[in-house]
């Protein structure tokens, strides 16, 4: 297994940053883009993603960073019920919506898993 050391070398920050990629441009280019609200939340959501894992582990702590990647886990939720928002309201299509909605269910997965993984190991003394 690779050691980690930066949050850029987790592939799960690396796929958040896809989803927040992904978002700024079709905030950019869709009919969202006149919704300034809702396009300004999905944007916030969707980089609250990768912003929260970078920050939980430049923690270098497990407590924290646990804590971190669920509040990650739960922007990826809430990306998805804007997708689902979008969707029913005719700003986005449907293969826009899936796409970024699989993504989203990826890396909360990805962060269940990590998740998992930390708490299973205590911490150092």
């Amino acid at each position: 297994m690779a050691t980690i050391k930066t949050f850029e070398d987790l592939d799960v920050w690396k796929h958040a940053i896809e989803i927040a990629t992904d978002v700024y441009l079709i905030s950019n280019t869709t009919k969202l883009k006149q919704d300034f609200e809702m396009k300004a939340q999905i944007k916030r959501a969707a980089c609250s993603i990768s912003n929260n894992i970078a920050e939980g582990f430049e923690y270098d702590n497990r407590k924290d960073f646990i804590r971190f990647l669920k509040i990650a886990k739960g922007s990826a939720g809430e990306v998805r019920n804007q997708l689902i928002i979008l969707q029913r309201i005719n700003l986005l299509d449907e293969k826009e919506i899936n796409s970024l909605k699989e993504k989203c269910v990826s890396v909360s997965k990805q962060l269940k898993g990590f998740i998992t993984y930390l708490q299973k190991y205590p911490d150092k003394k």
